[in-house]
């Protein structure tokens, strides 16, 4: 049985400034997920703040907004099989001290703010997120 799902990738704002995009795009690919699309782009805090609305009463909030709206970043979207849980399984763990060897975020963060990447973490949420950035 297929169970085919699309999923909304960023690659954060630290990433895109020291030219890591293609190589974490390369580990995408060769983990059989499928790049349908890519924008680069550079949004600002409001539009970041909605992006984000569903972290708005952690304490963190401000800072992120802050963040993704630093400077440009790459919107991509992935198709594959299990494409959400497989793209969470490559970022790693959010704080890329304890995310595992070969992880996008512990070969390629700086901290737990500066993770280098965002995956989608539901098939609901990814419809929301692929939306926000690539609505027609």
């Amino acid at each position: 049985m297929s169970n085919k799902e699309q999923t909304l990738s960023i690659i954060k704002p630290d990433a895109v400034e020291r030219n890591l995009s293609e190589k974490i795009k390369s580990i995408f690919s060769k983990n059989n997920l499928s790049i349908l699309e890519t924008k680069k782009l550079h949004i600002s805090k409001e539009e970041a703040a909605e992006f984000y609305k569903v972290h708005q009463s952690k304490p963190f909030y401000d800072k992120l907004c802050n963040y993704l709206s630093s400077g440009p970043l790459e919107a991509i979207i992935l198709e594959g099989e299990n494409a959400i849980s497989k793209n969470r399984e490559l970022m790693g763990a959010t704080n890329p001290k304890d995310a595992k060897d070969g992880t996008i975020r512990k070969l390629y963060g700086i901290s737990i703010d500066k993770n280098s990447v965002h995956g989608s973490d539901s098939v609901e949420n990814a419809k929301v997120e692929i939306n926000f950035f690539f609505k027609a």
